[in-house]
C-alpha cells in the first residue's frame, strides 16, 4: 500500500482523526506569529492547523495529498468562519514558490524517508521569506518504545542533530524535546516523545 492510499484510507472516516483543535505546540507559538501575512501548512491533513492559522489573521495555504482529508479541511474552515486555500499536492514534489510565506508550519509529517525529508525541508526553506518563522514538531526515536503513534521506521524520526544540521542556515533556532501525555483526536493519544523546533530565515 502506498502512503497516499494509506492516508486516504485513514482520512476517509467521518471523524477528524487528529481532532479539530490545533496542535498544542503550534498554538503555543501564537505570540511568535506575525499579525498578518501568508502561512503554509505542510501536509495539513484535515485542516486543524491551517484553520487555526487563518483564525489568527493569516492568509493560509493548506497543502496535502489526500482529497478525503481536504474535504474535511474545507468543512472545518466553513464551520469556523475562515477561508483557506486548499492545494492538493505531494509535499516532496510540490513546487515551493520562493520567499512566498511569512510562516511555514510542519506538524507530524513523518511519512517521509530521509531523502524525501531533505526535499521537503529544502522546499520549506526556499518558500520562507527572509525573517519568516519556521515551526516544526515531530516524534523522536524514543516514540518507538512508547508505541502510541508515529512512524515505524527509525530513519523517519526527528532528532536534535538532524534538525540542527538541516536548518543550520536559519537563525534564532530553538529546539526542545518533551515527553508528555498528548491527546489529539483518536490518532494521537498517550505518552509521546516529541521534539519542537522554531527558527527564522536570515534577513537579506
Amino acid at each position: 500500500m502506498s502512503e497516499y492510499e494509506r492516508w486516504e484510507g485513514r482520512f476517509s472516516t467521518a471523524d477528524y482523526i487528529f481532532g479539530e483543535e490545533p496542535n498544542y505546540f503550534l498554538a503555543s507559538c501564537k505570540n511568535l506569529l506575525p499579525k498578518s501575512g501568508r502561512a503554509l501548512a505542510v501536509a495539513d491533513g484535515e485542516g486543524r492547523n491551517g484553520v487555526w492559522l487563518a483564525q489568527q489573521g493569516l492568509d493560509v495555504v493548506s497543502l496535502d495529498f489526500a482529497p478525503s482529508a481536504q474535504k474535511k479541511s474545507a468543512d472545518l474552515a466553513q464551520r469556523c468562519g475562515v477561508e483557506i486555500e486548499i492545494i492538493q499536492g505531494d509535499v516532496h514534489e510540490w513546487n515551493y514558490p520562493p520567499e512566498a510565506f511569512d510562516v511555514v508550519v510542519e506538524i507530524f509529517t513523518q511519512f517521509s524517508s530521509p531523502a524525501q525529508r531533505n526535499l521537503k525541508w529544502a522546499g520549506m526553506k526556499k518558500t520562507l521569506k527572509a525573517g519568516g518563522l519556521m515551526i516544526i514538531q515531530g516524534y523522536t526515536p524514543k516514540q518507538l518504545m512508547l508505541d502510541t503513534g508515529g512512524p515505524k521506521k527509525l530513519e523517519n524520526f526527528y532528532t536534535r542533530a538532524t534538525l540542527e544540521e538541516s536548518f543550520a542556515d536559519l537563525t534564532d533556532i530553538n529546539i526542545e524535546e518533551q515527553e508528555l501525555d498528548m491527546q489529539e483526536g483518536t490518532a494521537h493519544g498517550g505518552k509521546s516523545a516529541v521534539i519542537n523546533f522554531t527558527a527564522r530565515k536570515v534577513m537579506n
